[in-house]
């Protein structure tokens, strides 16, 4: 079970890139062996821009790491199928050390249920009553008898092949009478369908294949005459020699009927995605004990029991940039386990551990650059692709050491990345900035949902986006679509204010369309351009520029509604 290294929701360039490197980190060091990057969100082209000029595969997308069907399945239990011999099907239950298990059809799919009391119940049928002939009834065929007395191990073998294929309904005697008794006994039954077994008594041999039985099963390892064996020939009699007793053989004939016969379907059965806390609802009171669990295509992937639902395992995570609770991937505060967490950004969201973790958050002008330094520390030179995505977060989080997040560290950690990526990190940038323009690419819903973190503060809660482009023309052109959009996120997600800072890259100034409560809106204090957009000049850092001004706008909002 991997240990996903996992950046915020609407993961930016940053997000994706130090996941990646740190992942990388964890592994080459031993420190977490099974270290995994992932993600909680959609890459965007720049993203994408990255990973293949860096050669790097995209994170593996965890939209919700809350327990599933899926993850606490068994899945390496091997099933059996609707062919399969009732002794195939107890000896898969003895191996799983289970009483139940599920049945699958020819394509994977679900059958039913087999179950050791339904085995048993078909196996021995009461001693009188209307079923107490089903015991001397055997509908199988007689390859399946065959294997069931070790026809796959070398310990039974077929003296006379007849349509041993073909589905019949047996009817079983076992050869332990005098000859004029045996004989008299089998005027009771259809010979075309008696299949009798025998020891080496070649007089019972030679009365079964007389009167022309289905089949002629030998026990003990017993072989025919040639002569009556060139008789059982010509009759088209089929004769199989078992290895064991004549009790023994009896029972595995008897357990040679196929399981599909004894399914139990009213079973439910659980897609992969059903989370835990919704199975709990579903077999509360359901009398069976285990459920299978089937992926998208109807396949059963695994089964779970009951106490499979008592503490299931958690997800164990490393959150790189970001802290809070209301930016990481769904469900992680409620089932995950936090191992480490290595952030640049504020402390807030109430992020709480059971136990001690290594927590690294320093005011650097991003994560990429603490992961950078670990490996410096370690000893240990990132790869070219790792460097590439190394220096991408970097000049994402600075706009390239323009940003005011920009620090000492990132100026001097530029140019030995360049030197490992072995590639102009100017010409890098320039293509970095050109690709992906949000305004340009997107929907006005998922522009703003590309690069957005949600916050709470004096009891606020605001969905804070940024999106920046080369120019805000596109800006203007799409205004209205933009605010329509805050409106809507607002509105979905119970969110006192939405906002959006657009940002010129190119002129370092941003403007910032909100949408939100008047006790928030009226507290803004950058100059107002028109209803809910405003004017910020030199404002290129939600980190560092926009969201401290925002924490005092929510602080006084809140001392206004008191």
């Amino acid at each position: 079970m991997p240990t996903y290294v996992i950046g915020h929701l609407n993961p930016d360039t940053d997000a994706i890139c130090s996941a990646i490197a740190y992942a990388d980190f964890l592994r080459r060091t031993g420190r977490i062996a099974d270290a995994e990057a992932a993600r909680c969100g959609d890459i965007g082209e720049r993203i994408a821009f990255v990973l293949k000029e860096a050669a790097l595969p995209e994170p593996k997308l965890l939209a919700d790491v809350r327990p599933t069907a899926g993850r606490i399945a068994h899945r390496n239990v091997k099933l059996p199928k609707t062919d399969d011999t009732f002794l195939a099907a107890f000896d898969l239950m003895r191996a799983a050390d289970r009483r139940s298990l599920p049945v699958v059809d020819a394509s994977g799919g679900l059958a039913g249920m087999v179950s050791l009391f339904k085995l048993g119940d078909l196996l021995l049928p009461p001693a009188a009553g209307e079923r107490a002939d089903e015991a001397r009834r055997i509908e199988t065929n007689l390859a399946r008898i065959a294997h069931s007395l070790g026809l796959a191990e070398g310990k039974a073998v077929f003296l006379n092949e007849v349509r041993i294929d073909a589905e019949e309904k047996f009817h079983l005697s076992a050869a332990a009478l005098t000859v004029d008794h045996f004989r008299e006994r089998l005027k009771d039954y259809d010979i075309a369908r008696l299949l009798v077994i025998a020891g080496d008594r070649p007089d019972i041999q030679k009365v079964a294949i007389d009167l022309g039985v289905r089949a002629l099963v030998l026990t003990g390892g017993t072989r025919l005459s040639p002569e009556l064996l060139a008789e059982a020939k010509r009759k088209e009699i089929a004769v199989l020699v078992g290895p064991d007793d004549t009790a023994t053989t009896i029972i595995r004939v008897k357990c040679s009927k196929p399981v599909g016969k004894a399914l139990e379907k009213e079973t439910p059965s659980f897609p992969e995605t059903t989370f835990v806390a919704d199975l709990l609802k579903s077999v509360e009171g359901n009398a069976h004990d285990l459920f299978p669990v089937v992926d998208g295509a109807g396949k059963v992937v695994g089964f779970f029991a009951k106490d499979d639902l008592i503490d299931p395992p958690r997800e164990r995570l490393v959150l790189v940039d970001h802290n809070e609770w209301s930016q990481t991937v769904r469900g992680a505060q409620e089932a995950a386990e936090i191992v480490e967490v290595i952030d640049h950004h504020r402390l807030g969201g109430g992020l709480a551990t059971q136990n001690p973790i290594r927590f690294i958050n320093e005011p650097v002008g991003s994560t990429c650059t603490l992961v950078a330094r670990f490996f410096a520390e370690a000893g240990i030179e990132p790869t070219p692709g790792i460097a590439l995505a190394l220096a991408a977060g970097v000049i994402s989080d600075t706009l390239f050491l323009t940003s005011p997040t920009t620090t000492d560290a990132e100026r001097a950690l530029l140019p030995k990345l360049e030197k490992i990526a072995g590639r102009s990190l100017k010409e890098f940038s320039d293509a970095f900035f050109a690709t992906g323009s949000l305004l340009a690419t997107l929907p006005a819903a998922k522009a703003i949902k590309a690069d957005c973190k949600e916050f709470e503060e004096a009891g606020w809660r605001s969905g804070v986006a940024q999106i920046e482009e080369q120019s805000l023309d596109k800006f203007w052109e799409r205004k209205a679509e933009l605010q329509a959009a805050l409106d809507d996120y607002r509105a979905a997600a119970k969110l006192d204010l939405t906002c959006v800072l657009v940002t010129d890259i190119t002129k370092h100034d941003s403007v910032l369309l909100v949408s939100g409560v008047e006790a928030i809106v009226g507290a803004i204090g950058y100059a107002k351009l028109e209803e809910n957009l405003y004017e910020c000049p030199g404002v290129v850092s939600r980190k560092k520029q926009l969201l401290p001004e925002l924490i005092n706008v929510w602080r006084k909002a809140r001392a206004g509604v008191k």
